[in-house]
């Protein structure tokens, strides 16, 4: 599985997989805050950006061994499947 998510850093994902079920998120917050040299005013910006996304997996699928990257702005996902049905819970580290 391939997302293409840029702007944020593997920090900001979050990978679970619970009941055959794969989620995807990620969540990203900014400020930014200028002031002017005779400090009369002041301007700041924000900015936060999320998103979730769930998969249901099949029932071959490797769920222990599901591993993540995240690499210029694409986070790859490799699930390797098996010949038997290998069911975990787990929170995935993305690298």
């Amino acid at each position: 599985v391939d997302v293409v998510a840029p702007g944020f850093k593997k920090e900001d994902f979050k990978v679970n997989v619970e009941d055959d079920m794969l989620t995807i998120s990620a969540e990203s917050k900014t400020e930014n805050m200028d002031q002017g040299q005779n400090k009369q005013y002041t301007r700041r910006e924000y900015s936060y950006n999320a998103f979730t996304r769930s998969f249901r997996l099949p029932d071959n699928v490797k769920d222990d061994a599901i591993q993540a990257n995240y690499k210029e702005g694409i986070l790859r996902l490799e699930i390797p499947k098996s010949e038997q049905q290998v069911k975990a819970t787990k929170e995935i580290s993305v690298n």
